[in-house]
């Protein structure tokens, strides 16, 4: 089958188009399925730059986000036949093939129905971002209705699904952007107010608009210098949620505050085997699939391109300035 493979640690370039085997079932568990669509995510052009998380890994196919339609089942799979369209977020990482290849095989267990009304483009753009939207604000952040949320980078893969599953929450939701194109976005999505950074103090914004009191949830999808800023837009004995590392920090007035810090990595219950957490994230699909069926929840892909081109959507995803999320689509 062709595929795309990272050769080493490196540049889009290491991202090689190629024929590799065709995976077969081995585990009565597991179900085959001919791919249609693979997500592209931050997390993706990280494993290709910095290294896969196992040794002796290379070479591998990336890509964690996949939908497709299953071709054959093991023996011992009851829930899942050949013609089902699926979504799921597997593998990627080094151990379990990726999906940037016309197939892969993987346990029935962390697969979900696709809804019916997303194209398979659509479907692969959005499992890791639910689950991680989900997980930050609700699991995490534990934000309820009638709350504030603030949505750092509200345009982007995690952020535009953020917004939405925030409103349908009940919260108010406030964002940030970075021009008045996706300013106009994320308001289309149901954000109540756009921030752009570039023309003010995030901050003081924030609490200008709550009267001071700041965003009960602080949901930071950006890195180490938005996250000690979001301290102060974050009420006191509120929940500051980050997705990525915060760097060392001068904790004082978090603790002042009395802030509850939380960190979402989806991937942790695939890198852990933790069974019981990825049972709970293929739940977090179906319920979005529910979401999205009504109509009240939708992912926005802001570019498609061909399986042989997975280098170039690297290279856009490291620009930072897409909209939506980056699908490959395999014909």
């Amino acid at each position: 089958m062709k595929a795309v493979l990272m050769t080493g640690a490196g540049g889009p370039e290491v991202l090689q188009w190629t024929d590799i085997a065709e995976p077969n079932i081995v585990e009565p568990t597991e179900l085959k399925v001919r791919l249609k669509a693979a997500g592209i995510n931050p997390i993706d052009t990280k494993v290709r730059s910095n290294g896969l998380f196992y040794p002796d890994a290379l070479p591998a196919v990336l890509g964690c986000d996949g939908a497709g339609v299953v071709v054959e089942v093991g023996t011992e799979v009851q829930n899942f036949k050949p013609g089902d369209e699926v979504w799921f977020c597997n593998g990627g990482l080094g151990r379990e093939p990726g999906n940037y290849a016309e197939y892969t095989v993987l346990d029935s267990r962390w697969v979900a129905l696709k809804p019916k009304s997303l194209s398979f483009v659509e479907a692969a753009a959005l499992p890791l971002v639910l689950i991680t939207a989900w997980g930050a604000l609700f699991d995490r952040g534990g934000l309820q209705d009638g709350q504030t949320v603030l949505v750092h980078a509200g345009a982007g893969g995690v952020g535009h699904v953020a917004i939405q599953l925030a409103k349908l929450e009940g919260a108010e939701v406030l964002t940030t952007v970075s021009s008045e194109s996706k300013a106009d976005f994320v308001l289309s999505l149901g954000a109540d107010q756009a921030i752009d950074y570039r023309q003010c103090n995030f901050a003081e914004r924030v609490n200008e608009l709550t009267g001071g009191r700041g965003a009960d949830v602080v949901l930071d999808t950006v890195g180490s210098e938005v996250f000690k800023d979001s301290i102060e837009a974050t009420a006191h004995f509120g929940s500051l949620v980050t997705l990525l590392d915060p760097g060392a920090l001068n904790w004082s007035e978090a603790r002042m505050r009395n802030l509850k810090i939380g960190f979402e990595l989806m991937l942790t219950p695939m890198l852990r085997d933790l069974d019981a957490a990825r049972d709970k994230q293929v739940e977090i699909l179906n319920r979005c699939a529910e979401f999205i069926e009504s109509g009240s929840l939708r992912g926005v892909v802001g570019h498609c391109l061909s399986l042989d081109q997975a280098a170039e959507a690297h290279r856009l995803i490291g620009e930072g300035h897409t909209q939506g999320k980056i699908v490959l689509e395999i014909i």
